[in-house]
């Protein structure tokens, strides 16, 4: 008898995949933004601060789901240690999910620059502005992103021994009663 939920919650699955997509959106328009110097880093600055604001307020959201309705069970016979791995890399993916997004405001306001969401809409500063703090912030912001794109391949790199290795359920269970094969059943 399993002593939690067979699957995670449906607003718990829908904003994993929804931020997954945004959060593997947001390294590359980082990346672009990075390696650009051509009238396109505008354009990617312009896409990359909203959907930064919108990724925390996804992660605060998530969060709260989270915390409303525990995840179902890791396999009972899962090696402690990779129990204590996949806790832990989930606790870390929620806090640089919180984290790179907040240090991302807070360089932009320790270097004067606003963050605007919409041509009418700006957020306050929540750094005072200058030059040391800025690039104090903007290598944290590039080492905090470094540290998500590593855990999002360890992250993905579990899911698929999950999945094709163990077959244990653990990769169902975020896919949902559709994701499950017929033998499963």
């Amino acid at each position: 008898m399993k002593s939690g939920p067979e699957f995670f919650s449906l607003p718990a699955r829908i904003l994993h995949w929804l931020m997954a997509v945004l959060i593997l959106a947001m390294l590359f328009i980082g990346v672009g933004m990075v390696a650009s110097v051509s009238s396109r880093h505008a354009w990617l600055v312009a896409i990359h601060k909203p959907l930064g604001i919108a990724i925390l307020a996804l992660a605060v959201v998530r969060l709260l789901v989270r915390l409303r309705r525990a995840p179902p069970p890791l396999p009972a016979d899962l090696p402690a240690v990779q129990k204590l791995a996949a806790h832990a890399s989930h606790w870390l993916l929620y806090g640089l999910m919180l984290a790179l997004p907040v240090v991302g405001w807070a360089m932009l306001s320790a270097g004067g620059y606003p963050v605007m969401l919409t041509d009418s809409l700006r957020l306050p500063s929540i750094c005072p502005a200058g030059p040391v703090a800025f690039a104090l912030l903007r290598h944290l912001h590039a080492w905090l992103a470094f540290a998500l794109f590593a855990t999002i391949l360890a992250h993905l790199a579990a899911a698929l021994y999950h999945g094709l290795i163990r077959r244990d359920g653990v990769l169902p269970a975020m896919l949902g009663p559709r994701g499950r094969r017929e033998s499963d059943r």
